[in-house]
């Protein structure tokens, strides 16, 4: 396929999928979400809710606890993603730092949205377009634009074992240590890097993507795309899956024995690892593919 059709493809995907209305300019838009609404009951997802949170100078913190299988979602525009696994039982605690060199850092708000699946927040720039205001808003939609403002807003979360963790941003990196959940990380700008017991889904266009995986039991499709970056997956030895990978400049390499379907090359590989089961699609255009073994 031919390099600019294969960036093409994963860039739409990347943005429309994850990143509703992302320009990798800078003026850069992130993703929102929808919801019936965004008071809920707290017993259905936050267990412990704290008063609602003030920002403090440049810096915003929050803490609360959710219960095991809900998730806490952090969604930024300019400035990365970086979250850490704690003990069981502990609280969330969420603290944004914001810093710029010629806006004001007080113009962009931090938002705190709890809904039935967890809680979300957002960093909110303000938007000059009257009539498509920013909203912090959970899950995919929504609008999040950047216009003429280079307040950078870094999230630093603490994810107590069992929350699911999903961070989200534009231009910037996404890193998750020591999750003891499943995890979503997505950016346009910037590496991923995820080391958790549980699942991940990651995406980006501009950057690689680091995995490790404690679980190897997800149901359909479990898809990892870059444009400019390599894709580098631990799994697992009970890895079951029918995969499809692919780059243009790079190579492939697995530590699975693997049952070839179609044609193999360095560029592709087509086949079945333990028997199938279910669907892992793999795919950047400058940047390796590997599928490695935990060991």
């Amino acid at each position: 396929m031919h390099m600019n059709r294969i960036a093409g493809l994963l860039l739409a995907t990347a943005l429309t999928t994850q990143l509703a209305a992302a320009s990798i300019s800078g003026a850069a838009s992130s993703d929102g979400g929808s919801v019936a609404s965004a008071s809920v009951a707290p017993a259905v997802a936050v267990v412990a809710a704290r008063p609602a949170p003030q920002d403090q100078g440049n810096e915003f913190r929050w803490t609360g606890r959710l219960a095991s299988g809900r998730v806490i979602e952090v969604k930024g525009v300019n400035g990365r993603v970086n979250a850490e696994g704690t003990a069981a039982g502990g609280e969330v605690e969420v603290v944004a730092t914001k810093r710029a060199r010629q806006s004001d850092p007080a113009s962009v708000r931090v938002e705190v949205v709890e809904h039935a699946d967890g809680v979300t927040i957002c960093a909110v720039y303000p938007n000059g377009d009257r009539n498509k205001q920013n909203r912090c808003v959970p899950g995919e939609g929504g609008n999040m634009s950047v216009q003429n403002n280079d307040v950078q807003v870094d999230f630093t979360v603490r994810v107590p074992a069992g929350v699911r963790f999903h961070g989200k941003t534009v231009n910037g990196g996404v890193e998750a240590d020591n999750i003891a959940a499943d995890v979503e990380a997505y950016t346009v700008n910037g590496g991923i890097s995820v080391s958790t017991t549980g699942l991940v889904k990651a995406m980006t266009v501009n950057g690689s993507i680091r995995a490790t995986m404690g679980r190897a039991d997800w149901q359909g499709e479990l898809q990892f795309a870059t444009v400019n970056g390599g894709i580098d997956l631990i799994f697992p030895s009970t890895l079951s899956t029918e995969v499809e990978a692919e780059t243009l400049n790079g190579h492939i390499e697995t530590d699975f024995p693997i049952t070839a379907q179609g044609r193999l090359s360095k560029r592709r590989l087509e086949g079945v690892i333990n028997g199938g089961g279910r669907e892992l699609r793999l795919k950047t255009v400058n940047g390796n593919v590997e599928i490695r073994r935990a060991s």
